[in-house]
């Protein structure tokens, strides 16, 4: 049965006339341009020139990683973009809704907030896992998309991928499952999925594993008619040169990042051995990430008491079935004996 992407898109956008940048407008073939058409400054540097407007180079050998065709993958400044541009594509301003599943990444709702959308808040079991029943139960024709990302953030813990699949065949909008921390993940990504599931829509990162926070780009890979849209709704030169740069570098150096996945994965085993020694650390909550979850007796002065030794650490407290806990992002050896050090001082 063919794909009808349209049906899950705006019906003003479908007839939009995309802005199209000056270079999109000839093809070089090769041949060394003088380019005259973009009232840039002649007078070369770095980034004098407006980048690829498609990212071509960089998508292909993404693309090829990831084992997706190019027009499968889009590039976004951060995945908080690509959040707001497929709420802004799908979702009908004070009509639609999105379905979020807390505790849950705040984006999500911030986001849709952000456009007029509706959010319908489904919460996840006693166990941080996802109430598929209940989320069906929740969700009507005016929900548009759900949100799911895997391993959780706060919690740490990765879902079921059989709820996944169960919400995909019985959930009549989009599904987009957010795997910013899968390098860390013993769950496999589900991008391959995409070729069984029209509807499903997958958004990675560089910002953890890949350690390029600061550069701000994020991969979503989807049906190729969705990718064409989104393409067309961006904005004309969504990802700098300098961005575009130093990940080509960076996919050169997967086996360093490697390297660096499994170094942080046995100091989080350290440290959950450490925590388990702790008396006001109540509960270690199981990690599938680069960060632990953790409940204390008292999170707020736990918290300001860490800052007193000099250690941020997060406070998702105020999110649902979150009380007095906090978020512990895995730092260098260093750095986490620091930590351990200051919990030990504070249990004195």
């Amino acid at each position: 049965m063919k794909f009808d992407y349209k049906k899950y898109i705006r019906t003003y956008l479908l007839s939009l006339t995309p802005y199209q940048s000056a270079r999109e407008e000839f093809t070089a073939d090769g041949r060394e341009m003088i380019l005259l058409d973009a009232n840039e400054n002649p007078f070369a540097t770095e980034v004098n020139r407006y980048p690829d407007p498609l990212q071509l180079e960089l998508k292909e050998q993404i693309a090829e990683w990831k084992g997706v065709g190019v027009d499968q993958l889009y590039l976004s400044n951060g995945s908080d973009e690509f959040i707001s541009n497929v709420i802004m594509g799908c979702c009908e301003p004070g009509q639609d809704q999105i379905v979020i599943v807390p505790p849950t990444f705040g984006m999500y709702k911030v986001s849709a907030r952000t456009h007029g959308v509706g959010v319908v808040e489904v919460p996840l079991t006693d166990a941080f896992q996802l109430d598929v029943p209940a989320i069906l139960k929740a969700v009507d024709a005016s929900c548009k998309i759900i949100f799911i990302p895997t391993p959780n953030n706060p919690t740490a813990n990765s879902f079921d991928l059989n709820a996944i699949k169960e919400l995909l065949e019985n959930f009549q909008g989009l599904v987009l499952v957010d795997e910013a921390y899968v390098e860390f993940s013993t769950n496999p990504s589900i991008i391959p999925w995409l070729e069984d599931y029209p509807n499903l829509m997958v958004s990675q990162t560089f910002s953890k594993a890949q350690g390029m926070a600061g550069a701000r780009l994020g991969m979503a890979f989807a049906h190729s008619d969705f990718i064409r849209f989104f393409n067309r709704i961006k904005a004309p030169y969504n990802i700098n040169t300098l961005t575009i740069n130093v990940a080509l570098n960076r996919l050169k150096e997967q086996d360093k990042v490697g390297e660096q996945v499994q170094l942080l994965l046995d100091e989080r085993r350290r440290l959950e051995e450490a925590f388990g020694s702790i008396p006001f650390i109540k509960q270690c909550f199981p990690s599938d990430a680069n960060f632990i979850f953790i409940r204390v007796d008292d999170s707020s002065l736990c918290y300001q008491q860490l800052i007193d030794c000099g250690i941020v650490v997060r406070n998702p407290s105020e999110n649902l079935n979150c009380e007095n806990t906090l978020r512990i992002s895995v730092g260098l050896p260093e750095e986490n004996n620091r930590l351990i050090d200051a919990l030990k001082s504070l249990s004195v």
